[in-house]
């Protein structure tokens, strides 16, 4: 037998060590001159969280943060970390609001439990959907903390500030540490949330300054616990062997012969799911053994016979006819302005262009993965989740149980795109785990990953532009057909709806007079469901590209009619962009409006940083595009080349992005970094096709993603100074790259691209 190798005792073996750095702990503060405990070594983390000690004598006014009685400060994330660096940046934003020393906190990764509120991490709101609100929950007990110094002094608190983990009183020049007032700040009332008052954004040192990346160590050293990791004495591991049809059910299969596989200790058949999926497992055969190895040959000796279902006659050349003829026809309006359809009849000229864009799958590095519990007593989960809650509610509809009973720990996610929102890999080893009577981790193959994802929906549009006699944008026109989202969830959505529409299409600023958005019905195959950056993907690509036809149509500078086709600078109110309201992303109308200003300016400034006529005159096929999502606006110029063997090569790529107020600046940069990377692959390769219902793609040989030898020789990031309102980051940067892509294509080649991926019409 092979001997078996963990992951941490591999890298153990080759010397890495943590290198000085915690887990968990930030270095020294070394701001604080004053600081006496400024080089010291932090305490090791105990091995329990003090905020839910109920005889705890301390401060925890709130769920997210804690003072001990020795001054350390346990700040708990509520948040998933998926490498995006939520971990070292939410935690920051607490301690500067708190004024606590770095140096003296701990990052404790908070539980599944309605109490913390929205712990979603999805739709790149975990800065911009808390950062009010992590603020007053730091200064909550600071404001504690400077009424109990103060009452000890006997002086007016307003004379009073916390700053490097003290208190200090500069009239006398006194000071206490944040662990000499804990207890007494503990007894003092909670002001009400209207009567917090937050820091001037001038003392909020750290924010938007290079923040280490607190779980750095732990990733190198292989500390770092993800799904896959978590093990519990007499647990089994499952794989299982899955429809290969959406709504499928087994047919028949051999027991016996998976039993007879050296270490698979038990064969189960899982329940058919019933429409509309949600989260529900997909049913199949699992085979549990006592490792991974067992179950998968396990699997292999099943012999599973399938009746396919509904599905079954599916083909995505057909969808694609389909979704064409969809977005040839009217379809139900969503955004009117004017009266586009005369104006596009009496317009000096047409143009107009169909765009289609396949499925799309998640697949991030570390398949899904889960291990559960079931207990007479209720259930105890471990997984890489992106929302906690949505699974606990799923476990306890599940176990027919309440939803206290349910106990999720949140690991490490090792990647999600959205994937590890969804919890139908969690549910199914809730449901193995009661049936088995034995703990189960529930592991999938990256094969498993990519024929069962929810994807991306595929999707059609055609934007016609009219233009008059000097060649001005006067009628805009944008249909778009896809199975929406709320498919996997209602089994009479069928069309897209306005939360759909927002991401490009009814919040795009324009320049003409009349607008006219239609939704155009789509019937899905596919479970559907989020991934990075949703319907934006395939709306910014649709719209970048049309605006560079349209200059090409008038032999003009793509950046110029970008600039026109935006309109002036201005926030663009809801009766311009016809609309009587807009969902916003969830967020405010006010507080983050359409605003074209900010999306001329990063269109400004990725050509200047480009240089965009500089390189042009010079014989470079650059391409521009730009897209507002998640109240964020970005802009991408990409240069592309032929290499020697005749394959177009994505060379150089400049990125603005203006994301309001930022806390990481290393971190964004890298989200957009990695955005970029992302997007390149579904521009170049990314297609999830299905033949009589069932996907055709498996692995990377067939599932192409952005390899070493295919990114560009440089990325370029500049992010705009902002003390505007946080807006989205993880996801923002995706939307611009395609367009820009295949309009450095057309700007190489006078090829048009309207079809991705690349790799279908052109050698890539």
């Amino acid at each position: 037998m092979p001997s078996l190798i963990a992951r941490r005792t591999f890298l153990a073996g080759l010397g890495l060590s943590a290198g000085g750095l915690a887990l968990g702990f930030f270095p020294a503060d070394t701001r604080a001159d004053d600081d006496p405990r400024g080089g010291e070594p932090p305490a090791k983390p105990p091995t329990r969280d003090p905020a839910v000690q109920a005889a705890d004598p301390a401060l925890h006014p709130n769920v997210f943060i804690h003072v001990a009685l020795d001054g350390l400060v346990t700040i708990t994330c509520h948040r998933s970390e998926m490498g995006q660096g939520i971990r070292s940046s939410l935690p920051v934003l607490l301690a500067d609001e708190l004024g606590a020393d770095m140096a003296r906190v701990r990052v404790v990764q908070a539980d599944g439990d309605p109490k913390y509120g929205d712990q979603n991490t999805d739709g790149s709101n975990s800065v911009r959907g808390s950062y009010e609100e992590m603020r007053r929950a730091a200064a909550t007990p600071r404001m504690l903390l400077i009424a109990a110094a103060a009452r000890r002094w006997q002086v007016d608190p307003g004379s009073c500030h916390a700053e490097g983990h003290r208190v200090h009183h500069p009239a006398s020049q006194r000071s206490l540490d944040f662990g000499e007032l804990a207890a007494a700040a503990a007894r003092l009332p909670i002001p009400q949330p209207d009567a917090v008052v937050l820091r001037p954004r001038a003392e909020l040192r750290r924010i938007g300054t290079e923040l280490p990346l607190i779980d750095a160590p732990a990733y190198v050293t292989g500390q770092a616990q993800y799904g896959a990791d978590i093990s519990v004495p007499g647990m089994l591991i499952a794989v299982i062997a899955r429809p290969p049809v959406l709504g499928g059910r087994v047919a028949s299969f051999d027991r016996a012969r998976a039993l007879a596989v050296p270490g698979v200790r038990q064969v189960l058949e899982l329940p058919a799911p019933t429409p509309p999926y949600a989260f529900q497992p997909l049913g199949g055969v699992a085979v549990l053994a006592d490792n991974t190895w067992a179950a998968l040959r396990g699997r292999e000796a099943l012999g599973v016979t399938w009746q396919p279902g509904e599905h079954a006659t599916h083909q995505s050349s057909q969808q694609r006819e389909a979704l064409l003829a969809a977005v040839r026809a009217p379809g139900a309006p969503a955004r009117q302005l004017g009266d586009a359809t005369a104006a596009l009849a009496g317009a000096a000229r047409i143009v107009e262009a169909e765009y289609l864009v396949p499925h799309l799958a998640h697949v991030p590095m570390e398949p899904p993965a889960a291990l559960a519990h079931v207990r007479a007593d209720g259930c105890e989960i471990w997984a890489p989740s992106q929302h906690p809650q949505a699974a606990r509610k799923e476990a306890a509809r599940i176990l027919e149980i309440d939803e206290d009973r349910i106990t999720l720990h949140v690991t490490f996610l090792g990647g999600g795109f959205g994937r590890k929102s969804k919890s139908d890999f969690i549910a199914e080893a809730v449901v193995l785990s009661r049936a088995a009577g034995v703990p189960v981790r529930v592991q999938w193959t990256r094969e498993d990953d990519i024929r069962h994802d929810y994807f991306n929906t595929v999707s059609a549009q055609q934007l016609t532009a009219g233009l008059d006699a000097d060649g001005q944008l006067v009628a805009w026109r944008h249909r778009t057909a896809f199975p929406p989202i709320d498919s996997t969830f209602n089994t009479d959505a069928e069309a897209p709806g306005p939360d759909d529409l927002q991401q490009g299409v009814l919040d795009l600023a324009l320049s003409a007079p009349h607008v006219l958005a239609e939704a155009c019905a789509a019937a899905p195959h596919v479970r559907i469901g989020w991934l990075r950056s949703v319907y934006n993907i395939f709306h910014g690509f649709a719209i970048g590209s049309f605006i560079d036809e349209i200059a090409a149509a008038r032999n003009a500078d793509p950046r110029e009619v970008w600039l026109a086709t935006l309109g002036p600078a201005r926030v663009v109110p809801l009766a311009e962009l016809g609309l009587e309201k807009l969902k916003n992303y969830g967020q405010s109308i006010a507080e983050h409006p359409v605003d074209a200003a900010r999306l001329r300016h990063v269109i400004e400034r990725v050509t200047a940083l480009a240089g965009w006529d500089e390189q042009r005159r010079a014989g470079r096929a650059l391409g521009l595009a730009a897209h507002r999502s998640f109240l964020s606006y970005v802009a991408v110029v990409a240069s592309v080349i032929l290499d020697p063997a005749g394959r177009l090569r994505v060379d150089e790529v400049w990125l603005v992005a203006d994301a309001g107020q930022i806390l990481s600046p290393d971190r964004v940069r890298a989200q957009m970094e990695g955005a970029v990377i992302f997007g390149m692959s579904h521009a170049l390769h990314g297609a999830i096709t299905l033949k009589d219902g069932a996907v055709e793609q498996s692995n990377f040989h067939d599932y192409r993603l952005i390899r070493m030898a295919e990114a560009p020789r440089a990325i370029h990031v500049e992010l705009v100074a902002s003390e505007r309102p946080p807006g989205g980051v993880g996801e923002p940067g995706v939307p611009p790259v395609a367009p820009a892509i295949a309009n450095a294509v057309f700007a190489l080649t006078r090829q048009r691209v309207r079809e991705l991926p690349l790799a279908r019409s052109l050698k890539v």
